[in-house]
C-alpha cells in the first residue's frame, strides 16, 4: 500500500517528462504546416550568423519603410551576440540611441501619401503570417506596369508595396496562362527576366536570412527561453533519478 502511494508522484513526473519531450517533437512539425500550402522555408534561430545577415538586409532595405518597435537596439545586439559599437556603426542608421526601439525614419503622413497606407510594424509579422508565408512573399514579386509602384506580387496580390530587393534577386516577369470567362489570364508562374546582383541560390539563402531574423524578432525572448528549457529539462530528469533512489532507500526494508 504505501509503495503503490509512493509510485504515484513518481509516475505523474515521468508522464509531465513524456509530455515535454512530446512536444519538444511535434512542435517544430506543427510550425512546419504554417504556410497554408507554401513552400517551406527552413529557419534557424540558432544560427547567429543567419541572424547578423538578416539583420543587416533588414537596416539596409526595410528599415526606411518599415518599423520594429517592439525590439530596441540594446535587444538585438544581446540577441544576437553583436558590440554596442557593431550595432550603433553599422545597423543604426536614424540616429536613434542604443537603448531606443527600432523605428522607421520615414514620416507617417508622406508614407500614406506615397503608398495610400503606411507600411506595417514588422516586429510581429512571423507570429501573424508564418514564415513560409514571409518567404515566399519575398521571392514573388515580378514586373506589373498595371499597378501604382510597377511591381505585383503572387503570394499578395495588388501590394502596394514597391518590391525593395529587386536589385538583390532582379526582376521577374510573369508567365500566363490561358484567360476564361473573361477574367484576366492567371499568372502560372514567375521567369527571372533580368538577373540581379545574386544568384537565385544566393537570394534564397538571403531570404532564409532576413526570415530569420524577422523570426527571431517576433519571439525575442526565444533563444533565452530555449536555454531555460533545456535547463528545466535537466533538472526534472536528475529529480526523478533521486526520487527513484530516495524511493528504494526509504522501503528497502519494508517487507
Amino acid at each position: 500500500m504505501h509503495d503503490q502511494t509512493l509510485r504515484a508522484p513518481v509516475r505523474t513526473l515521468a508522464a509531465v517528462l513524456l509530455g515535454i519531450a512530446i512536444a519538444l517533437i511535434v512542435a517544430p512539425a506543427a510550425m512546419a504546416e504554417e504556410g497554408g500550402g507554401l513552400p517551406h522555408v527552413s529557419v534557424n534561430i540558432h544560427d547567429q550568423a543567419s541572424l547578423q545577415r538578416g539583420a543587416r538586409l533588414f537596416m539596409n532595405y526595410c528599415v526606411g519603410c518599415h518599423s520594429l518597435k517592439y525590439l530596441r537596439y540594446s535587444q538585438m545586439a544581446d540577441g544576437l551576440g553583436l558590440t554596442e559599437k557593431q550595432v550603433m556603426d553599422n545597423l543604426n542608421f536614424t540616429g536613434a540611441k542604443f537603448g531606443a526601439p527600432i523605428l522607421s525614419a520615414m514620416p507617417e503622413a508622406d508614407a500614406e501619401k506615397w503608398f495610400g497606407k503606411a507600411p506595417p510594424d514588422l516586429s510581429l509579422e512571423i507570429s501573424a503570417k508564418g514564415s513560409d508565408w514571409v518567404a515566399a512573399y519575398l521571392k514573388s514579386f515580378y514586373l506589373d506596369p498595371k499597378t501604382a509602384s510597377g511591381w505585383n506580387n503572387t503570394v499578395f496580390p495588388n501590394v502596394a508595396m514597391p518590391f525593395p530587393l529587386w536589385q538583390l534577386q532582379g526582376e521577374q516577369v510573369p508567365v500566363l496562362g490561358k484567360a476564361e470567362n473573361g477574367e484576366p489570364a492567371p499568372v502560372e508562374s514567375l521567369s527571372l527576366a533580368h538577373p540581379g546582383s545574386m544568384t537565385p541560390a544566393q537570394y534564397d539563402q538571403a531570404v532564409r536570412d532576413l526570415t530569420a531574423f524577422l523570426t527571431y524578432v517576433s519571439t525575442p525572448d526565444a533563444l533565452e527561453r530555449s536555454h531555460i528549457g533545456a535547463w528545466v529539462v535537466l533538472y526534472l530528469v536528475l529529480f526523478t533519478l533521486f526520487a527513484l533512489v530516495l524511493k528504494k532507500e526509504y522501503w528497502k526494508d519494508v517487507h
